[in-house]
């Protein structure tokens, strides 16, 4: 006796499944046939299944138009971000741009105080410009484009606007060079204010010059005001040098007020009534007007009778003359 074949629901799906992919490829060649056909009829056709269709679809569409307003706001809400990022950037720029223009105007007010501060108006002044800088650490001078055609002469104080820079050392025709207070040969005498403290500011080749021989350290605070003193006529005295620090090493130095960083144009400053010093044996002569070379000559003479006329004095006090005259 034979069995009966039992049947499922995969027996009836498989089948159905066919069915609709038949029906499905027929509907998308009939639409697409109805889309490639070039006719009048046709046209008007699609006109009026699209105004049929497309207006009750407006319930399919919702969901795509919620998601195209959802990354249009993402979108918004990025640019949003980056822009806010953007402003805190402007925002710590501006304030380190901030403190800049406060530095600045700091600086200006003290370069405005430092203005004020006149000259004597006997010293006049030749501007030249720094050819070459021969900075090294034996020896710190800079080079000048002015020389002894335009009347510059060895010893003149050279300042950059402000401050003190150092001193002409050695004069061309054309050129000059200028040894600067930073360099181991440097010694200005200085004078520290408001206790009028007189010292020695030594170049050690440091951008902070250490100052020597102070009479009284005690009355000397960082902060202080140093200025060229004048004495031994070497510079004019008033002139600008910088401030007073305390150094690492515990010494007192200054920091120069001249900026050595960008010495581009140095003043040279006329002193024409300084004596320069052209014999090493004038610095322990005593000054010129002093001594009469003629009275030296009489009381060296008076001093010892063997110098000049030393016989006519002997025989003129002997005895064997006295007796002749008599």
């Amino acid at each position: 006796m034979a069995k009966s074949r039992s049947t499922g629901p995969e027996d009836y799906a498989r089948p159905l499944r066919r069915l609709l992919i038949g029906l499905l490829v027929l509907l998308l060649l009939g639409v697409f046939l109805l889309w490639r056909i070039d006719s009048p009829r046709v046209e008007r056709f699609r006109a009026a299944l699209v105004d049929r269709v497309v207006p009750s679809f407006d319930w399919a569409l919702l969901p795509i138009t919620k998601a195209a307003a959802m990354i249009d706001e993402f979108q918004s809400y990025a640019s949003l971000y980056e822009q806010n990022q953007e402003l805190r950037r402007e925002l710590q720029q501006m304030k380190a741009w901030r403190e800049a223009a406060l530095q600045l105007e700091q600086k200006n007010a003290r370069l405005l105080d430092l203005n004020q501060v006149r000259l004597d108006p006997k010293l006049t002044h030749v501007t030249g410009v720094v050819l070459a800088d021969s900075g090294s650490p034996f020896r710190q001078s800079v080079l000048l484009n002015v020389g002894a055609r335009d009347g510059i002469r060895d010893g003149w104080a050279t300042m950059d606007g402000i401050g003190l820079v150092g001193r002409v050392s050695g004069v061309g025709e054309r050129t000059s060079r200028v040894i600067l207070l930073t360099d181991s040969n440097s010694r200005v005498p200085v004078t520290v204010q408001p206790s009028g403290q007189k010292a020695l500011l030594s170049g050690d080749n440091s951008a902070l010059p250490p100052l020597e021989f102070l009479e009284n350290t005690d009355l000397v605070r960082p902060g202080d005001r140093v200025v060229t003193s004048g004495d031994g006529g070497m510079l004019p005295a008033g002139l600008l040098v910088g401030q007073v620090v305390m150094g690492t090493d515990r010494r007192l130095r200054v920091v120069l007020s001249a900026d050595y960083e960008r010495l581009e144009f140095l003043r040279v400053l006329r002193s024409h009534d300084l004596i320069p010093i052209t014999d090493p044996g004038a610095l322990i002569a005593p000054p010129p007007g002093t001594l009469d070379p003629e009275a030296d000559t009489g009381e060296a003479a008076a001093a010892d009778p063997s110098a000049a006329g030393g016989t006519a004095d002997v025989t003129e006090g002997s005895p064997g003359v006295e007796g002749t005259d008599g």
